[in-house]
């Protein structure tokens, strides 16, 4: 690997671990209920200054946290532009360019459409912008595979191509399925929706849906990628990360049953639901990341037949 695909690499993880940070701010911000707690946007209490909107707004939780989230916001979206421009000065994969600045125009839609959630006063955008955001995380997770020797030895590794080909519908049929667990979370978590019943029902139904396409996924490519070592570790780290998802899952809801009717969720409650919402992230892109890398073996199989 060449110096600059060395600093690229290290700025896209860097990139995706700030990433990691923005989620679980956001995931705190919604868990005390405080996406409402700055009412102005761009500004922040009329004020464009990012660092001092308010005297002492550190001090006061709720604006602390939805403040907080609007500056790592900011640098991630920074983040994102230095990361288009590194790629767009030493890739020569044009796909890639068009990748690198594909995320810079999903982080400014992030950006605008929780702007908008809080002028609009809009649960619908609040939950579009979590959706976003997962899209967006997990597009880096990809950005960071495609640049590093993974992906370019990936090309040299062979499988059986009648196996690899019964694969393609479940590579992105785990992913969406996983995604649209995402979002019947998302509906369930927002202020307004408490424990519903049927989003619930649906949350928890749809959970063993995207339990066995995940397993299966992991089950099919244990099989077929049985001697590439990268793509079976990410299964086993997929699968891995969906046994905590579902331990976390189980426990963030009875702390919820526990406390139906508290005025305030407790720290238990707040820490369970944030760390609910960043696995989940992580297994979503989890399991883009085992799909781009089976397909990207799956391809070569197929040119080299």
């Amino acid at each position: 690997m060449s110096g600059s695909s060395k600093l690229r690499l290290r700025f896209t993880i860097l990139t995706f671990l700030v990433a990691i940070a923005l989620l679980a701010w956001g995931a705190f911000v919604t868990s005390i209920n405080a996406g409402l707690a700055v009412p102005d946007w761009p500004t922040s209490f009329n004020s464009y200054d990012p660092f001092n909107p308010w005297p002492q707004w550190w001090n006061i939780t709720p604006v602390f946290a939805e403040h907080g989230h609007r500056l790592l916001g900011a640098l991630v979206g920074l983040f994102t532009v230095g990361l288009a421009f590194l790629t767009w000065r030493s890739d020569d994969r044009k796909w890639m360019v068009r990748l690198a600045f594909g995320a810079v125009a999903l982080v400014i839609i992030q950006g605008v459409l929780g702007g908008l959630r809080v002028i609009w006063v809009s649960l619908d955008l609040a939950v579009v912008h979590t959706l976003v955001a997962e899209l967006f995380f997990a597009l880096l997770a990809s950005m960071a595979i495609f640049v590093s020797d993974v992906w370019k030895n990936a090309e040299n590794e062979h499988v059986e191509f009648s196996q690899a080909r019964g694969l393609g519908s479940l590579l992105w049929l785990a992913p969406a399925t996983v995604f649209v667990q995402i979002a019947l979370g998302a509906l369930l978590r927002h202020p307004g929706a408490g424990i519903d019943i049927l989003l619930a029902s649906l949350h928890f139904g749809w959970a063993f849906m995207a339990t066995i396409m995940v397993v299966v996924l992991w089950t099919r490519v244990r099989d077929v990628f049985a001697k590439s070592n990268v793509v079976t570790r990410a299964a086993h780290a997929m699968l891995m990360i969906l046994l905590v998802q579902v331990m976390l899952g189980l426990f963030a809801y009875f702390v919820l049953l526990d406390e139906s009717g508290a005025i305030q969720p407790s720290n238990v409650q707040v820490i369970a639901n944030t760390a609910h919402m960043v696995v989940g992230a992580l297994l979503f892109a989890s399991t883009v990341t085992v799909g781009v890398l089976c397909g990207r073996i799956r391809a070569a199989t197929s040119l080299s037949q």
